[in-house]
């Protein structure tokens, strides 16, 4: 996957996103373009997928595969992913342990446990053409934000947006350490497995399935977002 896919901090930011309501105090400290596309419905699907995908996959390059690996080896040597601290430490600066209490009472009822069931993250809310999931640990207080924004030829295109607070004294450091693992190694490995996750995919039936996943939340029950322009 090009590294082009890589998107300016504005390009995702300035969107008019629900998620900038209440997590105007987040850090977005990278965005990508993703390398999926289709209808405006079809962001349910993207939504799936993602949820869908193992932390680790056995088709995972070896040299991400190598720094997870890491990765897990220091969690467990420093104590990062001790599962007591694992979503439990209140948001750095607050006394909120989830961006789920800051939601305004239309979003309020918009989640589900899609990503809860395979992951450490948990939803924060689930929209028709936005979504947000969040993970804690004694680094960082993290939210995958996930985007369906229209293209000029009237299909969307989705775009992943990573907000973060730093944790103590090695919170921002560590991010920055990693830095060039994440844009060069994992964000890379990460949209060719959704590339292909995608393209496998059935259009318009993962949420249908009665035998795959469930959809997160039934398109009707969900709050309607402003159009992207």
């Amino acid at each position: 996957m090009s590294m082009g896919n890589r998107l300016r901090p504005e390009a995702h930011a300035n969107l008019p996103w629900r998620l900038n309501e209440f997590a105007s105090d987040f850090e977005l400290v990278d965005a990508w373009l993703l390398p999926a596309s289709g209808t405006f419905d079809e962001f349910d699907d993207l939504y799936v997928t993602i949820a869908n995908l193992n932390e680790v996959s056995e088709e995972e390059s070896r040299s991400s595969a190598a720094l997870f690996a890491v990765r897990r080896r220091l969690g467990q040597r420093f104590g990062w992913d001790d599962p007591k601290f694992t979503n439990t430490l209140p948001i750095p600066g607050c006394k909120e342990t989830s961006l789920r209490e800051r939601l305004p009472s239309d979003l309020a009822a918009s989640s589900d446990e899609t990503f809860g069931r395979r992951s450490n993250f948990r939803p924060v809310f689930v929209l028709k053409d936005e979504a947000a999931i969040e993970i804690s640990n004694t680094l960082i207080h993290a939210i995958l934000h996930l985007g369906w924004v229209e293209q000029s030829d009237k299909t969307y295109r989705g775009q992943m947006g990573i907000y973060v607070k730093h944790r103590g004294a090695i919170g921002r450091p560590y991010m920055t350490a990693i830095a060039p693992f994440r844009h060069l190694i994992v964000y890379p490995a990460l949209l060719t497995r959704i590339e292909k996750a995608w393209k496998a995919r059935i259009p318009n039936a993962i949420a249908q399935s009665s035998d795959g996943p469930q959809s997160p939340v039934s398109r009707s029950n969900r709050p309607t977002t402003r159009k992207r322009t």
